[in-house]
């Protein structure tokens, strides 16, 4: 059971605390304008293009790898043991 101080505070936080305003996302000139001032002809914006899928279907799930490593075991010399 939650002590009553507990509530009171739950309660007095909720009527007299203050509610916090949502900041709109920047873009990158606006974030630039914001931390540096005006932007001088040195500075430009470069569109990258979007990034390629780091591991996408290059990853074998552990299953695979242990069904390869038994189907090499399988497929050596009997000298090579």
């Amino acid at each position: 059971m939650r002590r009553p101080s507990f509530l009171i505070t739950v309660l007095a936080m909720r009527l007299f605390g203050r509610k916090r305003e949502r900041l709109e996302g920047l873009d990158e000139a606006q974030a630039y304008a914001r931390c540096h001032g005006d932007r001088d002809t040195l500075v430009r914006i470069v569109e990258l293009p979007p990034r390629r899928k780091r591991y996408g279907e290059l990853l074998a799930s552990g299953e695979q790898i242990r069904r390869g490593f038994e189907q090499r075991l399988d497929a050596r010399e009997p000298d090579e043991l």
